[in-house]
């Protein structure tokens, strides 16, 4: 089962599209980002040095631009790869990536959200001088103390032994100061206390941009970071797209999601090497490929050769299965065995403690069994019905 992720904020570094313009197909698409994002992405991607593209409005749409170019260099056809990749995910503004790249919105779209994201959040960062700053190691419970008696907050959880605290640059300066035990304080180069309180006014401008936008269903499992539960239905995407900014980031929820849905290859598209360095010591086991330059292409493909084996469903002749996006009690909907349904239809909830999840199906078709009973305690990725894709019920 293959993984595909997209990085965030931070992951940039001068001169990343230097060596992917050399493609012409990824100039002419970089020439296109360019003109729908308003940003001279060619010359931020190639020219600009550290301190200029640290800037969150250039910073956001160069990032998501590079994920989407290499993915188009990787399936030039985006169809072709709903039929090979099994899982999406995306790490802060790589959510953004995440969602162009299963389906839910156009790169087009992608690029004017995060154009707009990265000057919301640039403006919320004005207000007070805020920044983040990365906890490495300590004992996880005096990392949390730590960082609740200076007022921060846990803004990034991305692994074990890995914490990003967030808030006032005086708030980090006196964590620096007086650090948890065994730990080293890493400042990132962002520009702001992102996934805190002090994005809300991003995220209420957002908000309304997401209200005029279309969505489809995602094509395949789109995990959320703000959770680590899987999401298809197109609108709960966006909306979570929006409250993503002051909310924190749970990236070890999602690599715990991925190996529980049984996930052997993952691949980080550009601008990468991060989140393949969190994988190393979260997911033993699982093949990883950061893809820097194109000459990383050639093992990527041989990679979605060896991994991708997510079967298309309306092609499947007989039945498909639709999975729990997440751990809780299920509950079925109005839709019973023999019914037919439209692709997106909402066929039952899985209930957590804090909400209830949609089990949406994947494409149209009939119901043809329940594989759990309601009431049932689900796990994520655990089969919950049978779907005969075309034909007569099952």
């Amino acid at each position: 089962m293959l993984a595909i992720v997209c990085p965030g904020q931070g992951s940039q570094a001068p001169g990343l599209l230097a060596p992917w313009l050399e493609l012409p197909s990824c100039r002419d698409r970089m020439e296109w980002f360019t003109t729908v994002a308003g940003i001279d992405l060619l010359e931020h991607g190639t020219e600009s040095d550290a301190e200029t593209i640290r800037d969150t409005a250039i910073a956001q749409p160069l990032i998501v631009a590079s994920g989407l170019a290499a993915l188009l260099e990787l399936f030039p056809r985006p169809s072709e790869g709903f039929t090979k990749v099994s899982v999406g995910a995306g790490h802060s503004v790589g959510e953004i990536t995440a969602a162009a790249a299963t389906g839910v919105i156009t790169a087009e779209q992608a690029l004017v959200f995060v154009r707009e994201r990265g000057r919301q959040m640039a403006k919320a960062s004005k207000a007070t001088p805020t920044g983040m700053s990365a906890i490495l190691g300590g004992d996880p419970d005096e990392v949390r103390a730590a960082i609740e008696s200076h007022g921060l907050t846990a803004a990034n959880a991305n692994a074990a032994g890995q914490v990003v605290a967030a808030g006032t640059l005086e708030q980090l300066a006196a964590l620096a100061a007086d650090p948890p035990t065994k730990t080293r304080i890493v400042p990132l180069q962002v520009a702001g206390a992102f996934h805190t309180e002090h994005m809300a006014p991003a995220t209420e401008r957002l908000a309304a941009y997401a209200r005029a936008m279309t969505t489809r269903e995602a094509h395949t499992r789109l995990i959320s970071n703000r959770d680590g539960h899987v999401v298809r239905t197109g609108r709960e995407v966006l909306n979570r797209l929006v409250t993503q900014v002051s909310s924190p980031v749970r990236w070890d929820l999602c690599m715990q999601t991925m190996l529980d849905l049984g996930v052997t290859g993952l691949i980080e598209v550009p601008p990468s090497g991060t989140l393949v360095g969190l994988a190393k010591r979260a997911m033993p086991g699982v093949e990883l490929l950061a893809v820097k330059t194109p000459g990383d292409l050639d093992r990527a493909r041989t990679m979605i050769a060896e991994h991708g084996d997510r079967p298309d469903p309306a092609a499947d002749p007989e039945w498909s299965l639709v999975i729990a996006p997440t751990k809780g009690v299920v509950r079925f909907s109005s839709v019973g065995v023999g019914d037919q349904v439209a692709t997106g239809t909402v066929l039952a909830h899985v209930r957590t403690a804090h909400d209830d999840i949609d089990v949406s199906a994947p494409h149209s078709g009939w119901l043809s069994q329940w594989l759990v009973r309601e009431g049932d305690e689900v796990a994520p990725g655990q089969p919950v019905l049978r779907m005969a894709p075309r034909g007569v019920p099952a």
